[in-house]
């Protein structure tokens, strides 16, 4: 899930690292996958709240797609019943296959991992990594592509040999 930020200074922060750290880690894993034994291809995935019901998934995902035919008076009714549900977020993978392994990386967890400090999965407090940021308040390139690449570098490396 991704981390809250309710602190708008944080938040801008993390809006204006967010991109050129997605944009970096797809660069750096396409370098990676050039000399690796491992394919990569990247698929959209839907990420539920932890503890969402295989029948809660159902009935969202079944009220999504009636909505698309639905009349007026129709979608107004599926649109209340959806705002009384969960609702996934969009997520992006990396699934790297070799032979029979196959081992799916969450990029908005890179990304996230790119973009705070000490960033633990699933722990909702952040801090943004401020050290990505130069005295003019623009991104640091050097230093995003730098922990970027370390970062993929370290993926790549812990994958079974």
């Amino acid at each position: 899930m991704p981390p809250k930020i309710t602190d708008s200074n944080l938040w801008h922060q993390a809006e204006m690292l967010m991109q050129p750290a997605f944009i970096r880690v797809i660069d750096n894993i396409r370098k990676q996958l050039d000399v690796s034994p491992w394919k990569g291809t990247y698929q959209d995935v839907l990420i539920w709240s932890p503890g969402t019901t295989d029948e809660t998934k159902a009935t969202v995902t079944r009220l999504v797609e009636e909505l698309e035919t639905a009349t007026p008076e129709q979608a107004d009714e599926i649109r209340r019943s959806l705002a009384k549900l969960p609702m996934p977020h969009p997520g992006y993978h990396l699934c790297l296959q070799r032979q029979d392994q196959q081992i799916n990386v969450d990029l908005w967890e890179l990304c996230y991992e790119v973009c705070f400090r000490d960033y633990v999965s699933g722990y909702e407090a952040v801090a943004v990594d401020t050290s990505l940021i130069d005295e003019c308040g623009d991104v640091d390139w050097n230093c995003l592509e730098n922990k970027v690449r370390d970062l993929v570098e370290r993926m790549f490396a812990k994958l079974p040999a």
